[in-house]
């Protein structure tokens, strides 16, 4: 057992993923800071968090450039609420001031990997599109006027119910042929558009418009007549597949900067199978993860979260015979292990919905090359 991932990671791949079983426990989020400033040490040039990918060009923007204030970036640039976390607040912080007097090829980029959307809801695509639309200098092109009221497609319902969904209206085919005109348009002029502003900025603007492609096709997804198991589990799979491009996409940029740092919930970062259930639903789907590391793409490391107890959680002692109870056995405090020297045991069964910790199983523990358990 060891607190320095040197110990566990002494050569870098290109993706280090570090899950959290749940996102109510702070604890995770400081040791994810602790870890990614060890990883610093070894190369790495970029984290990339569970959160908006097109939202968080405003963070990285302050922690490249200083632009905008930690308050403002904290509210703007983080989606699912997670600018109000300390440990993203503290991580935001850390990475502006070692970046403050670094040559460009020597600072830290923060990404965001998720979709711009909440569990039971999805915005317009017309904000992304138009952004697109700006860059190309297409002015009389009228996006507002074919989306229509922006909470016709935000709200609860166009998600959760097919019939209120705006997937499959005349609105939605309009958009989504001028957001393939759009792609096109930027693509082909991309020499000169690039020369006029810069190749940061051109991928900006098709970052906006892969955002507003795939926020349409969510709301396709959400319009299908389905069971609502089958539903969610299109829907989770959606999300997981839009991650996956994301991390591609900005790997790509990074490749020649050095590895980056993932943090997430382990379903979207575990090589096996993700699951969710609740009552009489259930939804079985690949992660990012999974999708990420089966293209073969390059090096990937999966460090699964593992809790014993905790106080935010209202979570007690795991039984003796769970994997989270063997662990808090070996391990006090918090501490990093190889996956191969867990022990088999049973996924603990103590936990409730309202927590929202998903227990440690043999299939992600085989799957894992570590753990980070939290006794608590």
């Amino acid at each position: 057992m060891s607190q320095d991932i040197r110990q566990l990671v002494p050569q870098p791949g290109d993706l280090l993923a570090l899950g959290e079983p749940t996102h109510r426990e702070p604890a995770f989020g400081a040791i994810r800071n602790e870890l990614f400033t060890q990883l610093v040490e070894l190369g790495f040039r970029s984290i990339a968090l569970e959160t908006d990918r097109v939202a968080a060009f405003a963070v990285n923007d302050y922690v490249l450039h200083g632009t905008g204030s930690l308050a403002a970036v904290m509210t703007e640039g983080f989606s699912h609420d997670f600018g109000a976390l300390d440990a993203n607040r503290r991580l935001v912080a850390w990475m502006r001031e070692y970046n403050r007097n670094r040559p460009a090829p020597e600072r830290l980029t923060f990404h965001g990997f998720d979709a711009p959307t909440e569990n039971t809801s999805a915005p317009s695509p017309r904000s992304y599109l138009e952004y697109a639309r700006d860059y190309l200098h297409l002015e009389n092109l009228d996006i507002a006027g074919i989306a229509g009221d922006d909470h016709r497609w935000s709200r609860t319902e166009a998600i959760l119910d097919h019939a209120e969904s705006m997937g499959a209206t005349p609105e939605a085919e309009r958009l989504r042929r001028v957001g393939e005109d759009l792609l096109t348009r930027l693509h082909a002029r991309a020499p000169e558009l690039i020369a006029g502003s810069s190749r940061d900025e051109w991928l900006r603007a098709r970052t906006h418009l892969d955002a507003g492609l795939g926020l349409l096709h969510y709301h396709w997804q959400a319009a299908q007549p389905l069971p609502q198991s089958e539903r969610i589990c299109l829907l989770l799979t959606t999300r997981d597949t839009w991650m996956a491009r994301n991390l591609l996409d900005i790997r790509a940029v990074e490749a020649r900067r050095g590895p980056t740092m993932l943090s997430a919930h382990n379903s979207h970062l575990q090589r096996n199978a993700s699951s969710w259930s609740l009552g009489d639903l259930n939804a079985d789907w690949y992660g990012a993860g999974a999708i990420v590391d089966s293209l073969g793409i390059g090096d990937y490391t999966f460090i699964a979260g593992s809790l014993g107890r905790s106080t935010a959680l209202e979570l007690g002692e795991p039984a003796p015979d769970t994997f989270e109870g063997h662990l808090r056995q070996r391990v006090t405090g918090w501490g990093l292990l190889p996956a191969a020297e867990v022990t088999p045991a049973r996924p603990r069964t103590d936990t409730t919905p309202q927590q929202g910790y998903f227990p440690l199983d043999q299939a992600t523990v085989d799957a894992a090359d570590a753990i980070l358990h939290i006794a608590g």
